[in-house]
This record gives C-alpha cells, structure tokens and sequence, in this order.
C-alpha cells in the first residue's frame, strides 16, 4: 500500500477523485491554497481523503510516498523537482513540463534518486487504445492519420475581452497544443514513433495558440493533429489505410470504442468494457510499476514524453510561441 499526496484541486483532481478510492492507495492527502481553503476542505469531506496541507514542504516531510502534481505547467518542474529532492516518486500531469530542456533534467533527477518520474498521459493505458495498436495491421499500409480535438473554451469568451486565465496564459505555459493537442500528439507517437518531420501551424493571439494542427511526415504516410479552443468541430478521428480505415467519435483521451471500416464495405464495431473511470487505468499501471519496481516500463514510458516533449518545445518555438521558462 502506498499513500499519496495531491498537489492542486482543479478540474483533473475532481476527475481523479470520482475513481481514487478504487485505487490501492493507503493514506490520500491534498495539497491546496490557503485561499481555497474551504473548497479544499470540503473535498476532503466529500470523498473521505485523509487530510490536508498547505504547506507543500509540510506534505513533503508527511508520509507520502508518491506525489501527484496537477498545477499550471509552468508549475510542473518545480514541484516535481522538490518532491523527488524529498525522494518521492512523481506522478505529474500531462504535457509533463513547459520545455524539453527541464523534463531531461527531471527524468536525470529520478535516475539518480532510483525513482520513478511519470507523466499523466492516461491514452496510452486504455482499453480500447491497446487494441487499436493490435487493430492497425487490419488497415493495410497507412497512408493518413487525422486526429481532431477542438472544443470551443468558455475561457476564449474571456480571453477575448482582455481577462487572461491559465488555459491561454503564455506565462503559465498555457494554449491549445499544451492543453488539449497535446493528446494527439502522444496517440500518434505512441502508435508510429518520432516523426521524420513535424511543423506546428498555429492561429496565435497575443502570445498564445488559441488553435493550431500539427503536421508530421512519417515518410511513407502523414499525420495531422487538431486541436482547437477558440473554435469547435465534431469530434472525428481517422486512420486511414488502403485496406481500412478506423474511425474514433471521441477525442482520444476518451475513446472507448472505434468502428473498422473496410475497403469491400464491411464494418466492424469494436467497444470495450470499460466499466471504470478513464483515469483509473493509468493510475492503477502507475501504482503496478511502483509497488513491482517495474523500471523498465518506466523508463520505456519516459522516452515516450521525452519525444513528445522535444517536438513539441521545437516546434512551438519555431512558430514564435515562448514561455517564460523558454
């Protein structure tokens, strides 16, 4: 049994909160502001957590054993830095940090400390996204890959009027390759690996990627990767090959099912019971790995975010999106 410390309450941790007590933790604690601290309290209440701080080097001194960052990005790499200082393992949320340069320097941190550094990315743990890696030798060669994920921001409604919050915030790292691309970008990695090329074309306002697609060459097929928070689209996601196509009618953070779709008509509906919560399945493989010692999953899962990471931080820069940890 391990016992957990949650850094944030936004809208990840009142996810994560509807699957936590299915997950084989001891002791749960949160972390939150002192002026937050009666919504903080009442979700202690609420789902029975076993305390709370507000003091970040308080629950670093506690028995905790893994920490769960769940910030603004800009926030990542410190946080994660102090918690692994404390030799405690990192669990923290997707996109990992603002730049590859400070991810390198936390996945060396955890190689020292011999502990475990990973990225909340829940896509490559669910159901349905192992199947489809099995179900892409049904397509044939693979000649396109479309993934959409735009959803017009009620925070755009602001952001147009002048009041800038953190989902569009270029000081904290914010905008919609950051935010929701960023899912996309991990699927397609994650099934064809690093790109033989990649260029972000973003609709950029005032500093920040309100929407944008990246387009990656992988030589033989391409790939685009949608994401959208000033506009929105049904949500429809393609992998086309010369065989078959496979269709996803949710963004693929979400998917639970996809339909194959063959060149002589046939269609094959594939859906899978996935009766718990989409945050169950990557906290449950993190939990495996820690109680198991399973490095080397670990590591193979860090690689990944490294990549993603550096095409992402390259790319962005390229089209004159920079952070302040820039």
């Amino acid at each position: 049994m391990m016992n957990l410390g949650i850094v944030g309450s936004g809208m990840i941790v009142k996810e994560l909160m509807k699957t936590i007590h299915k997950l084989n933790f001891d002791k749960i604690y949160i972390l939150g502001r002192e002026q937050s601290k009666e919504k903080v309290e009442q979700l202690v209440g609420e789902c029975h957590l076993t305390g709370s701080f507000y003091d970040y080097g308080k629950m670093l001194e506690a028995d905790v054993d893994v920490i769960y960052i769940a910030l603004p990005n800009h926030l990542h790499y410190d946080f994660a830095r102090k918690a692994m200082d404390c030799k405690k393992h990192v669990i923290v949320e997707k996109p990992a940090t603002v730049s590859a340069e400070e991810l390198v320097e936390l996945v060396e941190l955890a190689e020292v400390r011999k502990l475990m550094l990973l990225e909340a990315v829940n896509i490559h743990y669910l159901p349905a996204f192992q199947a489809l890696k099995e179900d892409l030798k049904e397509l044939g060669e693979i000649k396109m890959v479309s993934l959409n994920y735009s959803q017009y921001s009620s925070r755009y409604d602001a952001f147009k009027q002048g009041t800038v919050l953190p989902a569009f915030d270029p000081h904290m790292a914010g905008g919609a390759l950051m935010d929701i691309n960023v899912y996309n970008v991990h699927a397609v990695m994650g099934l064809f690996g690093v790109p033989q090329y990649a260029r972000y074309y973003a609709n950029v306002e005032r500093g920040i990627d309100t929407s944008g697609m990246m387009l990656c060459d992988y030589g033989t097929f391409k790939a685009v990767c949608i994401g959208a928070k000033d506009c929105k689209a049904p949500i429809v996601s393609t992998i086309q090959g010369n065989q078959a196509a496979i269709v996803i009618e949710k963004p693929v953070n979400q998917m639970t099912e996809y339909k194959i779709l063959y060149n002589d008509g046939r269609e094959v509906f594939r859906r899978f019971g996935q009766t718990e919560h989409r945050l169950y399945y990557e906290f449950a493989a993190f939990i495996r790995m820690m109680e198991e010692g399973d490095f080397e999953r670990c590591r193979k899962m860090l690689k990944l975010s490294c990549e993603v990471s550096e095409l992402m931080t390259r790319t962005r820069r390229e089209e004159g999106i920079v952070f302040d940890g820039d």
